[in-house]
């Protein structure tokens, strides 16, 4: 009876049906069968990328998000694999988006576009039993960006432009408000500086004045009568040459006018007037 020869590549194992039915599974290599009742189907065991296309979520608070997911897998038991489903990536793949529907569905919108990290946490321990179902493991899954709709990223754009402006309006207020303190502590400190310069002015010249006053009156203490004398006939003197033709005196003092000539010759200048 004339053999078929099968040859398993490296990272792949063989499936061998007899009558169609499954008898065993073969690693890579050289491999007889008996064609026509037999058969071997070849199985891959290496890594392989999936992407799923984007598709709709809705989140906790009824925002319309699209996701989209890419995620390696392999193969690890070709028997599962190939006989408990008819398309075990395509299963695999509904899988992972009823797990990761539910995951956003229970979170508010800005929870899930700032949650990345723990929904692809979460969705790696949610389809961790795959192996068992599929044969199936997932190496690694993440979500490469969670969109908000058309609608709602204009409704974030308008917020976000409404925000910064908002920031801008404080942040000016503020720089008034303080531009505001400045010059009112400038001013106030100039007002300050100026009463302080003319308090020190007025006590200088308070000080010069008292000087003065005790200058003086130390000098009249020791004056004699001699020098009150003096000073009379001095002012009697600036009388004279004045327009003024009446003085009035006290008259204990008018006897004493006859004894100083120079007195007697400023009232004979001005009769002869």
């Amino acid at each position: 009876m004339p053999f078929g020869i099968k040859i398993i590549q490296q990272n792949n194992q063989g499936l061998v049906e007899t009558l169609g039915k499954y008898r065993r599974s073969v690693d890579s290599g050289l491999h007889f069968y008996i064609p026509f009742i037999q058969k071997i189907h070849k199985v891959s065991l290496a890594m392989a990328p999936l992407a799923l296309p984007n598709y709709s979520i809705i989140t906790k608070d009824n925002a319309d998000v699209s996701a989209s997911v890419t995620l390696n897998y392999h193969v690890t038991n070709a028997a599962k694999y190939q006989y408990e489903n008819t398309d075990s990536v395509e299963s695999m793949a509904q899988l992972v988006r009823g797990h990761l529907r539910d995951i956003v569905g229970r979170m508010d919108l800005n929870e899930a576009l700032g949650s990345t990290a723990k929904i692809n946490q979460e969705l790696a321990i949610a389809i961790g039993d795959l192996t068992n179902t599929y044969g199936i493991n997932v190496d690694r899954i993440n979500i490469d960006e969670l969109t908000p709709s058309s609608a709602i990223q204009a409704a974030m754009d308008k917020q976000l432009t409404s925000d910064r402006e908002r920031v801008a309006a404080i942040a000016k207020a503020e720089g008034e408000a303080k531009s505001i303190e400045l010059t009112t502590k400038a001013r106030n400190d100039a007002l300050m500086a100026t009463a302080t310069a003319e308090a020190q002015a007025t006590k200088t010249r308070a000080d010069a004045e008292r000087y003065r006053i005790d200058t003086i009156q130390a000098g009249l203490a020791n004056a004699d009568d001699k020098y009150f004398q003096n000073q009379s006939i001095n002012a009697f003197e600036k009388l004279a040459n004045s327009s003024a033709n009446t003085v009035v005196v006290p008259s204990d003092s008018a006897a004493d006018f006859g004894k100083i000539p120079t007195v007697g010759k400023l009232f004979k200048s001005t009769s002869n007037n």
